[in-house]
């Protein structure tokens, strides 16, 4: 038998034609995932059948900016990114500025094996409040008072433009507690002490992410709409003392009856995501509530979409659970939670997750359920086809008709308390052809006051330099007529007060910013020198007090001093608000979103409790007409 000897040209040029074919086969192989003719569901299937563990659990990792890179999104297959509170590119960024660095993270992330794309989060509370420019709405206590549910739906739809229009995608808003207790530091982030007010202020949802075709279901509709997610999951507004971080203590009746409820509406209106609280339900960390974020979160209540830790959650169920692998509360957390919040120490969690997972204490179908649901809530984010900033919204960021709407939320929100003294006529609205008038008072002038917590930075600013708007003193200086003379003192003497023939003085006086624990208070008097303010001013003039604040304060002992009371709960940037009910242009409709109190003694007391005797009761608001300028 001859055996005929192939020449070494040939061989190579067939091994060569042999690797084309290959090539082509594999560029040209069909990915379903990458379909957007597929179905949804099969377009998941498609993608999760190609994932290694590794690519899965970095879909459940979520990190702060300040650690990523473009590498290490790539690398791990990252599956989202955020922006904490005062977690910026640099100061005073340029939209440019965020856009070029959400999108190299996003070029990371499509550089990965499979090209998943990352979800980037941000704390939009009271409008893009990170960003330098950006409109600053009312945060929620006020938007409670407005009792316009259509309006806050504009709001996140305002929101959502100026959102995306910094390649941003998700938004961490809105928070759904429901506050019971003033002392607490995130008061003013509850739309309300009465969960019916909650509920109806979940149609922010529907702003932020549209309206679905189909109730229930996770919805975002487009490139002009983010992810919402709805926190804090359950009864963070509850704690004792308002604590926070601390410990609710309540009946499964009073829970489904008070926390609940918004989570049902927010469900309905298809919020992509769930974040879990740091506080804990009758001594046990929600973070580690398995029946309640599993059973009946997910379960029961038919939750679609994904549920989300809070930053560093999963670290403050136990200091040992990296320690010891096998700590009860933290596999709790991983059975119930699909994505982690890190977001700092993020190759430990990943390589904690891994070894759990390869040593069966975490299942398989456990993290194919997370990943699932985190994929279902991308791909109807539309991100497979549209990943990248789109940069035909750039002019949305702080567009005046934003805050135009800013302002409207402003004049709808204030609750007027007291309007003259008993014996004499209604001192609002108030002429703007006078003489001579005073402002006075720390937050008169000041847009960090004005604008709170959560603003540029986690605990907010103090200054006019922190972003662009308008402040209450520069709102009336433009309302009044031009011959008026407007003199502002922060911390007037009173007998100068007495001396300058002031026709009436304007007083702006309130808290200064915070977030979160640093907001925890257990006497909520106005801030230093406010009460003297009001005094050495009202004392000798006829004033208008306004109350900036995150919550109701004490201010019974200067009630008699005062002739109109004024209840701003931190209006945002657009002070012309102010002006437009103080003058007459619109008339006051606010009604009080919680109830006022007397003293602190009476804490936690809220409408329907047996021992209800406030200084204001919930609802309660004083109207005036609009001036007829004809």
């Amino acid at each position: 038998m001859m055996v005929k000897i192939i020449p070494a040209a040939h061989l190579v040029g067939v091994l060569v034609l042999l690797l084309c074919c290959w090539s082509w086969m594999t560029a040209a192989e069909y990915m379903a995932y990458k379909d957007p003719k597929q179905p949804m569901n099969r377009r998941i299937k498609d993608l999760m059948s190609r994932m290694t563990l590794a690519e899965k659990i970095g879909q459940m990792t979520q990190l702060d900016r300040s650690v990523t890179t473009f590498e290490i999104m790539r690398d791990f297959s990252i599956g989202s990114v955020l922006s904490g509170g005062g977690s910026v590119p640099k100061m005073q960024a340029t939209l440019e500025d965020w856009i070029d660095m959400v999108d190299n993270f996003q070029n990371g992330s499509l550089s990965s094996r499979l090209g998943i794309p990352m979800i980037y989060g941000i704390d939009a509370l009271h409008g893009h409040n990170n960003v330098y420019k950006a409109t600053i709405f009312p945060h929620n206590i006020a938007l409670g008072c407005t009792r316009d549910a259509e309006l806050v739906r504009k709001i996140g739809e305002a929101t959502a433009l100026e959102v995306r229009a910094t390649g941003i995608n998700y938004a961490f808003a809105p928070c759904i507690a429901v506050c019971r207790d003033p002392r607490w530091g995130r008061c003013y982030e509850s739309y309300s002490e009465d969960p019916k007010i909650v509920q109806e202020m979940t149609s922010i949802i529907l702003g932020l992410q549209g309206k679905g075709p189909k109730k229930g279901v996770p919805f975002v509709g487009g490139k002009k709409r983010v992810a919402a997610c709805s926190k804090h999951y359950v009864g963070d507004g509850g704690t004792t003392r308002g604590i926070n971080e601390n410990n609710t203590v309540i009946d499964w009746h009073g829970l489904l009856s008070i926390h609940m409820p918004g989570y049902f509406n927010a469900i309905i209106n298809g919020v992509s995501t769930v974040m879990v609280s740091y506080s804990s339900l009758n001594g046990v960390k929600m973070h580690a509530n398995r029946f309640l974020i599993t059973d009946f979160l997910k379960n029961t209540l038919k939750f679609r979409g994904f549920v989300i830790s809070d930053w560093g959650g999963i670290d403050n169920i136990s200091i040992y659970i990296y320690m010891c692998f096998l700590h009860l509360s933290f596999l709790n957390c991983l059975f119930a939670i699909f994505q982690i919040m890190v977001p700092m120490n993020y190759t430990l969690f990943i390589d904690t997750l891994t070894t759990l997972v390869e040593n069966k204490f975490v299942s398989m179908s456990r993290i194919n359920d997370a990943v699932w649901r985190i994929l279902r809530v991308k791909f109807t984010m539309g991100l497979f086809e549209n990943p990248m900033a789109d940069k035909n919204l750039i002019d949305e960021l702080g567009a005046q008709a934003h805050r135009d709407l800013a302002r409207e939320a402003v004049r709808k929100s204030l609750v007027l308390l007291k309007n003259g003294q008993d014996a004499d006529p209604p001192m609002l609205p108030l002429p703007k052809n006078a003489t001579k008038i005073l402002v006075a008072g720390t937050h008169a002038d000041n847009l960090g006051y004005q604008c709170g917590g959560w603003t540029i930075t986690w605990q907010g600013l103090s200054g006019n330099n922190l972003t662009t708007g308008t402040t209450i003193l520069e709102a009336i200086s433009d309302a009044v007529d031009p011959i008026t003379e407007v003199v502002f003192s922060k911390d007037p003497d009173s007998d100068w007060v007495e001396a300058q023939n002031f026709t009436y003085a304007i007083v702006a006086v309130g808290e200064h910013p915070y977030a979160e624990t640093a907001g925890d208070s257990l006497n909520l008097t106005i801030a230093s020198p406010g009460e003297y303010v009001i005094d050495n001013v009202c004392g000798k003039v006829k004033c208008a007090v306004i109350i900036v604040a995150g919550r109701p304060v004490v201010i019974e002992p200067q009630l008699t001093n005062i002739d109109a009371l004024v209840a701003a709960f931190l209006p945002g940037t657009e002070g012309g608000g102010v002006a437009d009910v103080l003058f007459g242009d619109y008339g006051f409709t606010g009604k009080l979103s919680r109830t006022w109190f007397k003293t602190v003694d009476q804490l936690p007391m809220n409408v329907g409790d047996a021992h209800y005797d406030p200084l204001f009761p919930f609802g309660f608001g004083l109207t005036t007409d609009p001036i007829d300028t004809n």
